[in-house]
């Protein structure tokens, strides 16, 4: 072999070996989540795709947001879960229509039963932080009830169709109680805390008197400033909700509005017409956004795909109630939790 066959043969190899290496290190990345010590972690970017064109010659837009199903903060797919959460989701959409100034107005569709009582809170500031700078038009999809219409008490203007269904204005909390169950097979929990209410909620035993009091104090508190959010929003007294509609019921559309629950009726180009009026822009391009993964994210997903066990569930109910977790609070109708 030549001299110069010898040296083509050295830089081959020495190239295959520095993408091997890159490889690995980006593999070595995705499999922690993408993120490299010492380096911040980039934010996927959220990309516009048109829903419906505006006049030709405008750069106006009004941004669509869908938040969709039982919100939560909690991600179910471990280190490589790809999907963001829905609270990171409507708070980074959020942020990027305030921050871009041919955004005029916001339209959030809700097509939610609710959900944990945190995340609903975080994104209604979001939401509500969002409306200070633009107007922010919430449109009720099917549903919009509990933890939904809390996030709704923060726009500018809620319209909601005829057959929505909404309000729900209430907390729930539950938990399983099997000690009857277990003093049939023979079974016994023997559990040692630090203080009278460390298992509180534990189904291995009966609730005590001063442990029930405590807890519906809790449900009571959060259940106050849903109120107090909702009062405020729709410049209706406390006592008048309390006494009528704010009592866990679900309501239609039509009554929401004779409650003053919401301020018209409608469908979602509706919402885009509101929208256009409150931001100025009636010749505006309403456009969605869209998440597109990147390539660590693309290769975390393949990771997952291929290291995670095949695990077989039985569903009855074909995954139209959510996985809620006992001993958490939610701003949820209570046919959710059953």
């Amino acid at each position: 072999m030549n001299r110069t066959a010898f040296g083509c043969l050295i830089a081959a190899l020495a190239v295959f070996l520095i993408v091997s290496i890159g490889l690995n290190v980006v593999q070595f990345a995705a499999l922690v989540g993408g993120q490299i010590p010492g380096m911040p972690q980039a934010k996927e970017p959220l990309v516009e795709k048109v829903e419906v064109a505006g006049n030709a010659g405008t750069t106006d837009k009004i941004v669509q947001l869908d938040l969709e199903g039982v919100i939560s903060s909690m991600s179910t797919g471990g280190f490589l879960e790809n999907a963001l959460t829905s609270v990171e989701v409507v708070k980074r959409s959020l942020e990027q229509a305030v921050a871009d100034n041919e955004v005029k107005a916001i339209v959030l569709r809700i097509n939610s039963p609710g959900g944990e009582v945190t995340a609903s809170d975080i994104i209604y500031a979001a939401v509500k932080k969002a409306a200070a700078v633009k107007p922010v038009v919430v449109y009720m999809d099917s549903v919009a009830a509990s933890g939904g219409y809390y996030v709704a008490c923060g726009a500018t203007k809620v319209i909601a169709s005829e057959t929505t269904l909404t309000a729900s204005i209430g907390v729930i909390m539950e938990s399983m109680n099997y000690h009857d169950l277990f003093g049939k097979v023979g079974l016994a929990s023997q559990t040692f805390t630090s203080g009278a209410f460390k298992d509180t909620l534990s189904g291995a035993r009966p609730m005590r008197e001063d442990e029930k009091a405590y807890i519906q104090g809790l449900v009571d508190t959060m259940y106050d400033r849903f109120l107090g959010i909702v009062s405020e929003a729709r410049k209706v007294p406390k006592d008048v909700l309390k006494n009528t509609v704010a009592d866990g019921r679900v309501v239609t559309g039509r009554q929401a509005l004779e409650a003053k629950l919401v301020d018209q009726i409608g469908y979602v180009e509706d919402a885009y017409a509101l929208a256009k009026e409150l931001g100025a822009a009636p010749n505006a391009t309403v456009v969605k956004y869209h998440s597109t993964p990147s390539f660590l994210s693309a290769l975390g997903m393949a990771s997952s795909k291929a290291q995670t066990p095949t695990k077989v569930e039985l569903d009855i109910t074909a995954g139209a109630m959510p996985k809620l977790q006992p001993g958490l609070m939610y701003y949820l109708p209570g046919a959710y939790l059953h």
